[in-house]
């Protein structure tokens, strides 16, 4: 019998939104949820230790996946601090997967876990310099992973090579009892066997350039230099590239897909919370959560505060409303007939590809994969941008971009494929290495029951 698993011993780093039925502590960043209980493992979880991972803790996030503050940072929460990045001094990290991104990119594990809404997985990927899988929303379990929508929510691997992540992807996708979503899974690919080097070759691909050219700007101009470089090396490697238009950019911005992730949070929490078998806060519902927030010093607020949640709670109804349907059914045609399901039926698209700074909220809507891979670095002499708060620095000398590639729902094997035909042609990764990274070994920090350093 062979004893040898998939990811048998392999280290994993999780968000700390996703549920684990042992010591270490799920609180979504935040000290609401500091001693809650949860009745087992989260499916994901479970998944991992099946397949022989060993996961070495949780990850500092953006409070409650970003989804609390519209004056907060990125890669901070009252119970986890302020996360930086490691290409550039105060670099911000991204969000929400903060810690995950900045974890695996100094090698503190193989890889790790991230969740995504829109924009958490491979926005944190992008700028850590990582390969980031969000996977179409179904293809992986979410059950007792602290939510925000039930129709945009998912979980998937950040890694530092396309390789490393296919396997961990391989690991955690599934059919769950507990999650409905993953009822529509189709058969689910060997996607190692998708690690094609020549996949480009005959590869059609979509340039949307109605997108490209309205994120283009001095400032953007390393990364659009870039990916027009890019979209040349794969169409010499026999793709064709056609150049597309997303008709519904326009209205993108209507605001529907706002009300949806409002509407889903205060059923979709409410769900979460009821499965905890301890809850020492009492805490079952937004209402309570928002109550909690404003009178906890630790949780930052007023300095930081809670407008996303009263906004929800203004709205005087949830995700079961006429008006919720109405902003769901809004993103479906935004996101399909006049955005990237509509271009990818009506070009015959393999994928479309864009800079991953303006990828996300494309396939978000309407629940679609993305994989991004390290596209290049900002030149030395890149003006420093601070944040909001100028507490963190945005962009700067040396931080990394990266390119996406979206698809059609289920389309996870044919965007690694070609993700990873374009990293081993590049090995942009491989150009610039953190300015700061880890001298600490595991040994010199734990020791065993003894007492003796390991």
């Amino acid at each position: 019998m062979n004893l040898v698993r998939p990811l048998h011993g392999i280290p994993i780093l999780i968000k700390n939104n996703i549920a684990t039925d042992d010591k270490m502590e799920t609180t979504a960043g935040s000290w609401a949820l500091v001693g809650a209980k949860v009745p087992r493992d989260s499916t994901v979880a479970a998944k991992l230790r099946a397949a022989g991972a060993i996961i070495l803790g949780k990850t500092n996030l953006s409070q409650w996946a970003n989804w609390r503050s519209a004056n907060s940072t990125n890669g901070w929460s009252a119970y986890g601090g302020q996360t930086t990045a490691a290409y550039y001094p105060l670099q911000d990290p991204s969000g929400s997967s903060s810690g995950s991104g900045v974890a695996t990119s100094v090698g503190l594990a193989l890889a790790s876990l991230g969740s995504e809404t829109d924009g958490s997985i491979v926005s944190p990927s992008s700028v850590n310099n990582l390969v980031g899988i969000k996977p179409t929303v179904g293809l992986v379990s979410r059950y007792l992973v602290i939510p925000i929508s039930e129709h945009q929510d998912t979980v998937g691997p950040m890694a530092r090579t396309v390789t490393d992540a296919a396997y961990l992807l391989q690991a955690i996708v599934g059919k769950d009892v507990n999650d409905n979503y993953t009822s529509a899974i189709p058969n689910i690919p060997d996607y190692l066997a998708s690690l094609n080097y020549n996949s480009l070759r005959g590869a059609r691909l979509g340039v949307p350039a109605n997108i490209v050219a309205e994120y283009a700007t001095n400032a953007t101009a390393p990364e659009i230099n870039a990916f027009n470089a890019a979209v040349k090396l794969m169409q010499a490697a026999g793709a064709t590239i056609i150049t597309t238009n997303l008709t519904a950019i326009e209205s993108y911005s209507s605001g529907n897909e706002s009300l949806v992730l409002e509407t889903d949070f205060i059923n979709d929490l409410a769900t979460y919370l009821s499965e905890l078998t301890y809850n020492p806060n009492e805490i079952h519902s937004l209402a309570d959560l928002l109550n909690f927030t404003k009178s906890s010093p630790l949780e930052d607020y007023p300095d930081r505060d809670v407008s996303i949640w009263e906004t929800a709670l203004a709205l005087g109804y949830n995700n079961t409303s006429p008006e919720a349907y109405a902003a769901r059914q809004a993103d479906a045609y935004l996101g399909g007939p006049a955005g990237l399901l509509g271009a990818v039926a009506s070009y015959n698209l393999s994928a479309v590809v864009l800079p991953t700074s303006i990828s996300s909220g494309y396939a978000a809507i309407v629940s679609a994969p993305i994989v991004t891979v390290p596209l290049g670095f900002y030149p030395a002499d890149t003006p420093v941008v601070y944040n909001s708060r100028n507490t963190l620095v945005v962009s700067g000398p040396g931080t990394p971009f990266g390119l996406s590639f979206l698809g059609g729902l289920w389309t996870e094997s044919t965007l690694i494929s070609l993700a990873y035909a374009y990293e081993q042609r590049t090995h942009n990764r491989d150009r610039r290495q953190p300015y700061i990274i880890p001298n600490v070994e595991m040994g010199d920090v734990v020791t065993n029951s003894l007492g003796i350093s390991l």
